[in-house]
């Protein structure tokens, strides 16, 4: 099957378009043909070498997070898909590989295609969607009537975070360039602060929970703006000791994690918030529960740019960009 891989770790590094063999299907994943797929940050950083410590990935390895397609065979143990459902999903960690024309998931991570979603728009939901359920239901457990702070709002997660966040009744305040406030006010932000002209610390006070994806400056300036008890849950680092016990790391690594958090860990504790990291992880009952939003009309996929396949490595390089608003998808087939 072709697929696109990555060869070396570097940030230069092209992916390469090659013909690998189709996935092994292990008893408890069905493979699906690769109809679309999404492409995040995290395609870039994977491929950079930046997750290295917390993911070593073997070269040559296929990347991709995201993928909308069909069910073409299901192992033995699997109960719940059959060869013709249109699926979505996020695959695990050290299963990934959706840059390519097929790929096998694990029954638990896949959930039925949204009803009302083409394939292009299905692919674009899974690892934005989850990100911000992930951060906003299970770490901030965010109520009606809370304020929320979603930096970058016309981004892949900042587009599905505020239409979550509103779904939810909290007040949301994001940041995003003159261009796109009027954009993110329409997606449900109640307050939107334009980085270009202000700077958000001097304009937000008093919130229950921040979710954090730009730089460490930023992530510094963002515990300012929390209430006492607030919570800020960053998808961008650093990695905290938490996260590094729950991949179970080896004793090294969660003396580097401890480390790399230490600065930030020891201001939220002065300012009386907290800081947790969250690296999303797969999960098929979450992404029904989303789907079941997509199809009430609670919240739409926002869409920027799709390209064709055989342009995989200019759709990585836009997301490198910052240009998009929303997701860029793959077109597969």
């Amino acid at each position: 099957m072709k697929a696109f891989t990555v060869d070396r770790y570097g940030k230069k590094e092209s992916l390469r378009a090659t013909d690998v063999p189709e996935p092994v299907l292990r008893d408890d994943e069905v493979l699906i043909e690769v109809h679309a797929t999404g492409v995040n940050l995290l395609d870039s950083k994977i491929r950079s070498g930046e997750f290295k410590l917390i993911l070593p990935y073997r070269t040559p390895f296929v990347l991709g997070h995201d993928v909308a397609g069909v069910v073409v065979r299901v192992g033995p143990r699997v109960r719940h898909f059959k060869p013709g459902d249109e699926v979505y999903s996020r695959p695990d960690d050290f299963r990934i590989g959706t840059f390519a024309e097929f790929v096998a998931v694990k029954e638990d991570s896949v959930a039925l295609k949204p009803r009302n979603l083409s394939m292009e728009e299905a692919a674009s939901i899974p690892l934005v969607g989850l990100t911000a359920w992930q951060a906003l239901v299970e770490k901030a457990k965010l109520k009606k009537g809370q304020k929320v702070f979603i930096q970058a709002g016309s981004g892949g997660v900042g587009t599905f975070a505020i239409q979550l966040a509103k779904h939810l009744g909290a007040s949301v305040a994001t940041t995003t360039g003159t261009g796109n406030v009027a954009w993110v006010k329409d997606l449900g932000a109640d307050v939107v602060v334009d980085y270009k002209k202000d700077a958000f610390e001097t304009i937000l006070s008093d919130y229950d929970a921040v979710l954090n994806s730009q730089d460490g400056k930023t992530l510094e300036k963002s515990l300012g703006v929390l209430k006492p008890g607030g919570q800020l849950i960053s998808i961008s680092g650093p990695p905290d000791l938490a996260f590094a016990e729950e991949i179970k790391a080896p004793w090294l690594v969660k003396q580097v994690l401890r480390a790399l958090s230490f600065g930030t860990q020891r201001k939220a504790k002065r300012l009386h918030v907290g800081y947790s990291f969250l690296f999303m992880k797969a999960s098929g009952s979450q992404l029904r529960q989303i789907t079941a939003l997509i199809e009430s009309g609670a919240i739409r996929p926002v869409i920027d740019k799709v390209f064709p396949f055989d342009a995989t490595n200019e759709a990585l390089a836009y997301v490198e960009s910052g240009r998009a608003k929303g997701k860029v998808v793959i077109k597969v087939r």
